[in-house]
């Protein structure tokens, strides 16, 4: 089968150790080149058991994380300190351990509700240059970040959007919009896990799944 020309960025790993440490180390490339251009990198955050162990990596790296701005894809509308919380989770595997100042961790209010957590999330990047690196994953029906297969999030043009009826709890959530992920300088995609074999052949095939719609991200995959 011949691969469709988003596939042409494909790099294929024996296991989720060794994706999750690629993908650390264009990280630290892609910021040390953002702040000799810029003196500044935004870096957007993916949830998921894969980009965890990136992040664990991540935090023996040498990066200036002062310098650095963090932002996340997506969240998930519970309250704040919620262990299913994405901002939660890269607390507790990298921020925590980093010289990062509170200030350049720029989290979704989504405890606020999918509406009011979209809006706020949408003045915030507002005020945001464009995003540097964007992390993401793909979920087991093609989704990436919070934008489901056939849900309205998915077409929706807001920087931000809220999402409803989710088909993986929590139903409410707060997503990147997929114009506003494309719109960064550079995507990385983790792919890692036998559940997704079915949506990685899918979007493989040209079916138009949501991760399909994301403009030339690098594939980092376990999955041949």
């Amino acid at each position: 089968m011949n691969c469709p020309a988003r596939f042409l960025k494909i790099r294929h790993f024996s296991n989720a150790e060794m994706l999750a440490g690629a993908v650390a180390d264009v990280v630290v490339s892609a910021a040390h080149q953002a702040l000799d251009a810029r003196d500044v990198f935004h870096l957007v955050l993916a949830g998921g058991s894969t980009p965890r162990r990136c992040y664990e990596i991540l935090r023996h790296k040498e990066i200036d994380w002062t310098r650095l701005h963090v932002w996340f894809g997506d969240e998930r509308c519970l309250p704040v300190g919620d262990r299913e919380r994405n901002d939660v989770m890269a607390n507790d595997a990298l921020l925590q351990y980093v010289p990062i100042p509170a200030s350049h961790v720029h989290r979704i209010a989504a405890e606020l509700g999918p509406l009011a957590g979209a809006a706020d999330y949408c003045r915030q990047l507002e005020k945001a240059p464009v995003m540097d690196l964007v992390l993401l994953g793909m979920g087991e029906d093609g989704h990436t970040a919070s934008l489901f297969p056939d849900n309205p999030a998915l077409n929706d043009i807001h920087d931000a959007v809220p999402v409803f009826d989710s088909p993986k709890p929590p139903p409410e959530r707060v997503s990147m919009g997929m114009a506003y992920l494309n719109a960064a300088r550079h995507r990385i995609l983790m792919v890692a896990g036998e559940g997704k074999r079915e949506a990685w052949q899918q979007v493989q095939a040209g079916v138009s799944l949501p991760v399909a719609l994301l403009r030339e991200p690098d594939w980092y995959s376990t999955l041949a």
